[in-house]
């Protein structure tokens, strides 16, 4: 399996009212503010994966609540899924240097701003029912 062919799990993370994204060094098509997340690993979930890659990416504990859907990606063409976590300890940083360049914690009106072309609707939809507007 090629590192394209891997399925990639994003943790969509909210917490006090906010959620958090990053910022990859490298944009992955249009793409440079993301969720965390990363490939799923053999014998893994997406759940797992979700809070491992939270955890090595930004130094943040999360438990994974529920999975809110699944994807090929319009635009990187990658089997996307996306888990909603909860906090369980820690604070948001760059722990990963080599891929992150940094971290945000948005609120529901400035996900647009980072994410214009909009988000794949599950997780919109997740946002608008968990997030203040």
């Amino acid at each position: 399996m090629t590192e394209t062919d891997q399925p990639i799990s994003m943790a969509i993370i909210t917490d006090g009212g906010r959620v958090l994204m990053i910022r990859r060094r490298q944009r992955e098509g249009k793409l440079s503010w993301a969720f965390p997340g990363g490939g799923i690993e053999p014998g893994e979930t997406a759940e797992q994966a979700a809070v491992r890659e939270t955890l090595e990416e930004v130094g943040l504990e999360v438990k994974a609540i529920k999975t809110l859907g699944a994807r090929i990606h319009p635009d990187t063409g990658r089997h996307m899924t996306y888990v909603a976590c909860e906090m369980v300890g820690g604070e948001a940083h760059v722990a990963d240097d080599e891929e992150l360049a940094e971290v945000a914690w948005l609120e529901h009106r400035q996900v647009p701003e980072h994410v214009p072309w909009g988000l794949y609707l599950p997780v919109q939809a997740h946002l608008d029912e968990t997030l203040p507007h």
